[in-house]
């Protein structure tokens, strides 16, 4: 199994599983995330891409998985996501590096899948 496998199976697991317990305060959380990220004045890709760069500089590195795996379904170049990591490097500093390499590694992953 990949990591973006793994990842993908895990994450459609633990929330199904948080989900089935019919919370209305979490379930209105990941409705309020879901909507956050729908087409609007900005479009999906841009939209995406604030993510990614929001989940780099506060270290989350399922977030940043999660707006990779998004932005490779919207079509993102190489390109435009070495220039989100400088943004998010610069902003977070040097502390972001260790989540830029594994950043790194899970971009190459998507594109290997």
């Amino acid at each position: 199994m990949t990591i973006v496998e793994e990842f993908n199976e895990y994450r459609s697991r633990m929330n199904a599983k948080i989900l089935d317990e019919n919370n209305i305060v979490l379930k209105r959380l990941f409705n309020l995330d879901t909507n956050t990220y729908a087409e609007g004045a900005l479009d999906t890709k841009v939209k995406e891409l604030i993510g990614l760069s929001s989940s780099m500089v506060l270290r989350c590195d399922d977030c940043i998985k999660y707006h990779l795996g998004k932005c490779h379904d919207e079509g993102v170049t190489t390109k435009e996501i070495f220039e989100v990591f400088s943004i998010a490097t610069i902003i977070g500093g040097t502390i972001v590096i260790p989540h830029l390499r594994r950043a790194v590694e899970y971009w190459e992953a998507l594109n290997n899948v």
